[in-house]
């Protein structure tokens, strides 16, 4: 596919200007441990780092204690992880370190069976382990672990393609040891959702709205997306998982958005085709981090022109 060859040559947009300050909201938004807590509120933030320090204050513990939030749960269930949006009304829990845990797998086929996922504040997380795979024959790890060192070295602040990465190079027939830690487990005294107040204002009229914490440290609230977008970023999640090894629906959400500026032209060179070159070259731009592949950018690229042609 031409798109990898031919973006370096692209014409690429001007260097956008540097980026707005950051929107303030006065929402509020209410929390618990997922292992059992009082209720607290949480305020003020706007990416999921200030996030994870406003739940760590209001609940007096350390930042780097937090693993991942879950959305109206207080389960591990991935399907609801916090990533970069927060419906107005959407209760939050928190999933803190529990017990740690030293792991040797033997790696004895090509593909672990690991998705990995991130917490956007500093920790990559197991998210799914697939039937019948070398992880899922070993015991003692789990979806919902956090890994913190891949033979001793250090994954902290590592985003999770890095640690995905870094995994799928190990050599077939290597004996590796994972140092992972666990979300402490949860006890059923967590207080009625319904008991709850409803957080966030939503003006009368205007819909369902969700906080959409952005890359850049802004965010801005924002209706939330309509059932055929939802399912089109879901289907690139899944394609990142099987081209990427990771799955994000922020990252989705954000290659959603590239690829309909692209098309819809609002920052289409003039003259300038074809356009999935220059979708390539604003993914090396905006996200030069992940190398994607080739056959990626143009499926992503597809499937996107395939909606919007509707």
């Amino acid at each position: 596919m031409a798109a990898k060859k031919d973006k370096k040559n692209a014409a690429l947009p001007e260097t956008p200007a540097a980026a707005p300050p950051a929107e303030s909201f006065d929402m509020v938004f209410h929390a618990q441990l997922a292992h059992g807590s009082q209720t607290k509120q949480v305020r003020d933030f706007t990416n999921v780092k200030q996030l994870y320090e406003s739940i760590a204050k209001a609940f007096n513990i350390n930042t780097q204690e937090i693993l991942y939030c879950t959305l109206n749960t207080h389960k591990i269930d991935m399907n609801r992880l916090l990533g970069g949006q927060i419906g107005l009304d959407d209760f939050l829990f928190a999933h803190i370190k529990g017990q740690t845990k030293t792991v040797k797998v033997l790696k004895d086929g090509p593909a672990l069976g690991l998705t990995i996922s991130d917490n956007g504040a500093g920790y990559a997380f197991i998210k799914k382990i697939r039937e019948d795979s070398i992880m899922a024959r070993c015991k003692n790890i789990s979806v919902g672990d956090a890994i913190l060192a891949i033979d001793g070295q250090d994954l902290t602040n590592c985003r999770h393609f890095e640690v995905a990465r870094m995994l799928k190079e190990i050599a077939i027939g290597k004996e590796f040891t994972l140092l992972n830690v666990e979300p402490k487990q949860s006890f059923e005294q967590i207080s009625a959702r319904s008991n709850i107040a409803s957080s966030g204002t939503v003006d009368a009229g205007a819909g369902k709205k969700t906080l959409r914490m952005k890359q850049n440290g802004t965010a801005e609230c924002v209706p939330e997306p309509t059932d055929a977008i939802k399912k089109l970023v879901s289907k690139i999640d899944d394609k990142l998982e099987v081209d990427v090894g990771v799955r994000d629906l922020e990252l989705s959400t954000t290659l959603y958005d590239l690829a309909a500026d692209v098309l819809n032209k609002a920052n289409k060179p003039k003259g300038y085709e074809p356009v999935v070159d220059f979708f390539a070259g604003r993914l090396d731009q905006v996200l030069s981090d992940f190398n994607f592949p080739d056959e990626f950018v143009l499926d992503v690229y597809e499937l996107v022109q395939e909606y919007l042609n509707k």
